[in-house]
């Protein structure tokens, strides 16, 4: 289904009410119409200096041969100027703040994905907090495309997912094996990864139209996923993470994604400041 939005005046002409903030501690997840009009040319900047230079994370998702490219990298916001300024600068960490009720705000991390036209291969269904060493009830991620995307390329959500009792299992997106190694779906650690293509009636997919410069908030804890890109138009995006004050380090059963080696922090304690920056206090 499409979630209901509200639409502003123009392209920065936005501004958050109650109803969004509803609508995301109920759905996990809300659009948000026109809030980046503004920074749509410094957040092509950035992506353009992300696909020229990529970091140590940056991977080549398998695609079969002449079947299009699908790319994403993160944690690249110390190194390529624009994303720090639309972390630090924009609306963006507003939009956290308040979809967090008013939270102080920290920046996780940035990150970058990138479906060439023609490419079939679909973002898996998955959660992202079990992949990372952070638990928090107070967590917003921020999709924000800088080509028109339309429902079959647009991120989707499951509605309602983040308030599962247990986080979908974690895998692999290049071949679906489990994240980490000897885990499996125990039905208490973990829940198995959804299939609302072959159980439509057992979930409420949100997904929607999206212009340059509209974005979607989300949970960490919510299931989404997305179609691959079979237009003849590429689909660029760029997502900003961000946690409140409640967020604090966990072990996970191995490596995290991303892994941030060396960061020297015990379980329980608060995020650094110097590698996560407060963004808002």
């Amino acid at each position: 289904m499409s979630a209901p939005v509200r639409r502003p005046t123009g392209p920065t002409d936005f501004a958050l009410d109650l109803a969004d903030r509803e609508a995301f501690e109920r759905d996990g997840a809300v659009c948000i119409r026109g809030a980046m009009g503004d920074w749509l040319d410094l957040i092509v900047e950035g992506i353009d200096e992300n696909l020229e230079r990529p970091g140590p994370y940056a991977a080549e998702n398998d695609v079969a041969p002449g079947d299009g490219r699908f790319f994403d990298d993160y944690c690249n916001w110390q190194r390529i100027p624009p994303f720090e300024r639309v972390a630090k600068e924009s609306p963006a960490a507003d939009i956290a703040q308040f979809l967090m009720g008013g939270s102080a705000v920290q920046f996780f991390h940035d990150h970058v994905l990138v479906k060439e036209p023609g490419t079939s291969k679909p973002t898996p269904w998955h959660s992202d907090n079990p992949y990372y060493f952070v638990e928090a009830a107070k967590t917003v991620s921020l999709w924000i495309p800088v080509d028109p995307v339309t429902s079959a390329t647009s991120l989707r959500v499951i509605a309602g997912s983040h308030r599962w009792e247990a986080d979908v299992f974690p895998v692999s997106w290049a071949d679906d094996s489990a994240f980490y190694d000897g885990t499996t779906v125990d039905g208490e650690t973990y829940r198995p990864v959804p299939d609302p293509a072959n159980d439509p009636d057992e979930h409420d997919v949100l997904e929607w139209d999206l212009e340059p410069g509209d974005l979607v908030a989300f949970d960490f804890r919510a299931a989404h996923g997305a179609r691959g890109n079979e237009r003849s138009t590429r689909r660029r995006v760029l997502s900003l993470r961000f946690v409140g004050d409640d967020a604090r380090f966990v072990e996970r059963p191995g490596r995290t994604s991303p892994p941030f080696p060396g960061h020297g922090m015990a379980p329980g304690d608060r995020l650094r400041a110097d590698w996560f920056p407060h963004v808002r206090s």
